[in-house]
């Protein structure tokens, strides 16, 4: 954060800053000025949790509901999948080879290098994809997104990967 010289210092919209006492002026995108709020509070009073103030409830709704334009979690491709409800193509994106030691049930086999024009080919254009990898501790399927919306296909990623699907309590078939 900026430090204000002034109370009454010009903030671009977007910016925040702090003065010498720790009053704090937010400009949103509107033009709206918060001021008031310290983001850093006493930590003898508060838990570290509630440290850095909570974001108002509309840049919360603004920030949660752009991840899930991204992001999708494990229980709801398995949702999908047990209602008939598929709307998608999963992705399995890791190595053919770790396909086939055990993969989601209803996902097919694309190796995020495998991820080109003509691969991609043999689905209809508009193809929704989700795409995993072995989990958290994996950017293929990251990688793999990036691929996708390169081509201009839409995409999310199911969090968790492998390891999520398994810490849901669900099996991998062969």
């Amino acid at each position: 954060m900026s430090t204000l010289t002034s109370p009454q210092s010009e903030l671009a919209p977007g910016a925040c800053g702090c003065d010498k006492d720790d009053v704090c002026t937010l400009e949103d995108a509107v033009g709206q000025t918060s001021r008031g709020q310290t983001p850093f509070a006493e930590t003898s009073s508060r838990s570290r949790v509630l440290e850095v103030a909570t974001a108002p409830s509309r840049y919360a709704f603004e920030h949660f509901s752009r991840k899930l334009e991204f992001e999708t979690d494990c229980s709801d491709v398995n949702s999908a999948f047990v209602s008939g409800a598929v709307d998608f193509v999963l992705l399995d994106v890791r190595s053919a080879q770790l396909y086939r030691n055990g993969h989601v049930p209803g996902a097919v086999s694309v190796p995020v290098l495998s991820i080109s024009e003509e691969r991609m080919m043999e689905f209809p254009l508009h193809t929704h994809f989700v795409v995993y990898c072995a989990g958290p501790h994996c950017n293929g399927a990251n990688k793999a997104a990036i691929r996708l919306a390169r081509l201009g296909r839409p995409v999310k990623e199911m969090i968790g990967g492998v390891t999520g699907w398994l810490d849901e309590g669900l099996t991998l078939e062969k």
